[in-house]
């Protein structure tokens, strides 16, 4: 069951009932291989259909839904649209069916209703992968740093993280879609393609998660600061890109400089004396993850690769790959 068929069953549940004042009840878990069992409560009865969600039914997938009409009955067709020329033929095969947009066909001993009145409806589905939407790169980010997460209940896994039981469902599902996950049994699941699947975070993460981090650009107050930058009380920052790479592999010499704080920006220009200026050389981003690295002072090697990749340096990038191998390679 993906997003796109809770989608439909939703709005033509909402549309039929508009129409009808039929009111009905969806539940996903039903007979293997089905979409769930649907209730309709009519006037003086509830009835109970076995369902097939399809987005746009099409003539090959007919077949099918004439064998699972024979297999499952009391069954019913949900599709987000239905062309006339399809309608005949599940009419035909007295095929029960339902429309996003409310139309609805069901011939019974003791009822019977067609309604097709209702212009085809088009659904605005949102494809993307949540697995790497802010949100999901943050759940992911915990699952990178502690792959037994993973296996946790929902809720655990939403506690921990900060968001939604359903949110995990669809990041976990969005990463089996990608074949980063691996079901090794029925409640066992484990990251699979780790290496594609940190230089895909990294990628990810510079794209749709750090800029909404950004709290602002600063320069140093005095050249002194700058060269005392290992000095810092960082109890509540860490450092990352370039000061973070040369504070891990000690071969790279920061030209500029990154901070993850906790800090509000005048708690900043306090504690490190820092001045806001768009074209200084120390860019500072709110802190995502909890807890802290303070053994190096800087973020976790994650979040510091991913720094160090998005920059078009040499010299960065070959630090990089330091961090990779010594830091991340043991999760492959």
């Amino acid at each position: 069951m993906n997003t796109q068929e809770q989608i439909i069953i939703y709005k033509a549940l909402d549309n039929l009932q508009k129409t009808t004042l039929i009111k009905g009840n969806w539940k996903q878990k039903g007979i293997p291989n089905l979409d769930g069992i649907l209730s309709l409560m009519f006037p003086n009865e509830v009835s109970t259909y076995n369902i097939e969600i399809k987005g746009e039914m099409k003539n090959q997938a007919l077949p099918k839904i004439y064998q699972l009409n024979e297999q499952f009955k009391p069954f019913m067709l949900v599709a987000s649209r239905i062309s006339p020329a399809i309608k005949k033929q599940l009419q035909v095969h007295n095929v029960a069916y339902l429309e996003a947009n409310g139309n609805f066909y069901l011939r019974e001993s003791n009822k019977m209703f067609w309604i097709d009145t209702h212009e085809p409806m088009k659904i605005e589905i949102d494809n993307r992968n949540r697995a790497f939407t802010k949100t999901g790169l943050k759940v992911l980010f915990e699952f990178l740093q502690n792959p037994i997460l993973i296996n946790q209940p929902y809720r655990q896994i939403a506690e921990q993280t900060g968001t939604s039981i359903g949110n995990i469902t669809n990041i976990i599902q969005g990463l089996k879609q990608e074949n980063f996950i691996l079901s090794i049994n029925k409640n066992t699941l484990k990251l699979t393609n780790i290496e594609l699947l940190i230089k895909k975070w990294a990628d990810e993460f510079t794209k749709n998660l750090k800029p909404t981090l950004r709290i602002g650009t600063f320069r140093f107050l005095k050249e002194d600061n700058l060269l005392a930058w290992k000095d810092f009380d960082t109890t509540k920052a860490v450092w990352g890109g370039e000061p973070a790479g040369n504070l891990l592999t000690d071969y790279l010499h920061p030209a500029e400089f990154t901070l993850y704080t906790e800090e509000s920006r005048n708690e900043l220009i306090k504690n490190y004396k820092l001045i806001p200026d768009e074209k200084g050389n120390v860019k500072v981003y709110q802190k995502f993850w909890k807890g802290d690295n303070s053994t190096y002072k800087t973020a976790p090697p994650l979040v510091v690769y991913a720094d160090l990749m998005a920059i078009n340096d040499r010299r960065c990038i070959e630090t990089a790959q330091k961090i990779y191998d010594e830091h991340l390679q043991t999760q492959l």
